[in-house]
C-alpha cells in the first residue's frame, strides 16, 4: 500500500513490463542543492522532486496558478526539416501538416490494432517541431526514425539540453523559456469528438468539465541558462502537485496507458485525433471503433472512502459486484490525496459495468478502501448516422463508389 499522498514512488517511462530504470538518469537542474526539504522519486522520477514537503498546500499553491513544477524527467525532442510536419502527420493521429506556429497540439502512436504505443506534446516553432515524451520515449524515437526514409527530416533526442517545467496558465517571467506547450484539454479539436458523458456529441467542452479550471502549460527550458537560479527564486510544487491536479482534471496520463489500452476508452480523441485526415498505422482501428463499435474498456473517476488514512496503490485490482458475485472489472491507475476533493482516483475499467457500482480496492491484510464512480466516458455511444466523407486530399478514389 501506499502513502496517499505520495504514490509516485516508482514510475517507469514505459508501460511495458521489460522496462528497467538501466538508463542513465537526467539530473534536474532546480531539484538538488536548492531545497531541502524536496523529496525524490524513483526510476525515471529519480530527479524529479515528488514534493517538498507539504503535498497539499502546494496543490493549492499550484491550482491558484502561482507554483511551479520541476518536470525533470520529461524527454524533449526537436525534429528539424522542411517535411517534419507532412511526415508526422501521415504517422500519428492528429492532423498537423498545416499546424500553425506557436500552436500547441498532441498526437499519438499507434500499433496496427489501434493500442497506443507512443504519446507526443506539440508545438512548432516556424523552423523546427517541438515534441515532449514520457510514456515510452526510446520505442516512439526508434519507430520514428525508422518511418524517415527520403523525408526531409531529423529527429534529435535533446533531453540532455533541456528540461521541462510545468504550471498552470502560465510559466513564471523569471523562468527562460525556449518553447510553451499550452495543453489543449479538455477542449474538443476540428475532427475530433469527445467521448464524456459531459460534452458526448458537442462541439466544444462542457461548461462544466473539470478540466476547463486546470489549463496546464509546460515550458522547455535550456539547462544551460538555468544556471545562477535557484529553486527559492519560486513557489516550486512537487510532481504529486501536478498528478493531484490532472486527475481531478479527468486528464488521462501515462498511468492510464497499458499495453491494450486504445484512444477511446480514455477520451483521448478529443485532443489526440482527428477522424478525417487520412490514413496511419492504426486508423482503421480507431475508425471500426468510433463508427461501429464500442471501447471495451472506459476511463472513469473515482471518489474514495478516506476513512482509512490508506489509499490503494495504483494498479491495485478494481472489483465490484457483477450479476450477484464479486468480480474482477479493472484497475485503479492513478490515485492521490486531493486538497479539496480528498481520496480520488482514475481506473480504467469494463465498459459495461454499470456506472453506480461500488468498487473496491484491497490494501491489504483482507482490508479494502471503497470507491464511487463519477463517469467520464459514457458505457454506450451512439453511432453518428452519417460517417465522415472521405478527405480527398489524401484519397483519390472516387466519392460516388
Amino acid at each position: 500500500m501506499t502513502d496517499p499522498v505520495s504514490p509516485n514512488s516508482d514510475v517507469n517511462d514505459s508501460p511495458s513490463p521489460e522496462n528497467t530504470p538501466t538508463q542513465p538518469v537526467r539530473r534536474s537542474s532546480l531539484a538538488r542543492g536548492l531545497s531541502s526539504t524536496a523529496v525524490l522519486g524513483a526510476g525515471d522520477l529519480a530527479e524529479t522532486p515528488i514534493h517538498y514537503g507539504a503535498s497539499l498546500r502546494e496543490q493549492r499553491v499550484l491550482a491558484e496558478k502561482d507554483g511551479l513544477v520541476d518536470l525533470a524527467h520529461l524527454r524533449v525532442l526537436r525534429l528539424n526539416g522542411p517535411d517534419r510536419l507532412t511526415w508526422l502527420n501521415s504517422i500519428t493521429t492528429q492532423k498537423i501538416d498545416n499546424l500553425a506556429p506557436g500552436v500547441s497540439t498532441e498526437t499519438l502512436v499507434l500499433d496496427p490494432n489501434g493500442r497506443i504505443e507512443g504519446w507526443l506534446r506539440l508545438v512548432d516553432d516556424g523552423e523546427a517541431l517541438w515534441a515532449i515524451s514520457d510514456l515510452d520515449t526510446d520505442a516512439t524515437l526508434d519507430f520514428l526514425r525508422k518511418m524517415v526514409f527520403m523525408m526531409r527530416v531529423e529527429i534529435e533526442d535533446l533531453s540532455d539540453d533541456y528540461q521541462c517545467f510545468g504550471a498552470i496558465t502560465s510559466l513564471p517571467e523569471a523562468l527562460p523559456v525556449t518553447r510553451t506547450w499550452s495543453d489543449p484539454w479538455p477542449h474538443i479539436g476540428s475532427g475530433s469528438a469527445s467521448y464524456a458523458q459531459i460534452d458526448i456529441g458537442k462541439d466544444v467542452a462542457g461548461t462544466d468539465h473539470p478540466g476547463l479550471e486546470t489549463p496546464f502549460v509546460i515550458g522547455i527550458v535550456k539547462r544551460s541558462d538555468l544556471q545562477g537560479l535557484s529553486a527559492n527564486s519560486f513557489d516550486m510544487a512537487g510532481f504529486d502537485a501536478w498528478e493531484a491536479l490532472r486527475i481531478a482534471a479527468w486528464r488521462p496520463g501515462r498511468n492510464e496507458i497499458d499495453h491494450k489500452a486504445l484512444v477511446g476508452e480514455l477520451d483521448l480523441l478529443r485532443t489526440a485525433v482527428h477522424l478525417a485526415k487520412g490514413c496511419y498505422r492504426g486508423q482503421e482501428a480507431v475508425a471500426r471503433v468510433h463508427n461501429l463499435g464500442q471501447p471495451p474498456r472506459r476511463l472513469t473517476f473515482v471518489h474514495l472512502d478516506g476513512s482509512g488514512h490508506i489509499a490503494p496503490d495504483p494498479g491495485t485490482e478494481a472489483l465490484a459486484e457483477v450479476r450477484g458475485s464479486e468480480r474482477s472489472v479493472g484497475a485503479l491507475t492513478s490515485v492521490t490525496v486531493h486538497w479539496e476533493l480528498g481520496p480520488i482516483g482514475l481506473a480504467v475499467v469494463k465498459r459495461n459495468l454499470a456506472p453506480e457500482a461500488q468498487l473496491s480496492f484491497e490494501i491489504g491484510d483482507g482490508e479494502r478502501v471503497i470507491g464511487a464512480q463519477e463517469t467520464i466516458v459514457v458505457p454506450m455511444r451512439e453511432h453518428e448516422s452519417v460517417l465522415p466523407a472521405r478527405n480527398k486530399d489524401v484519397d483519390a478514389r472516387s466519392q460516388n463508389r
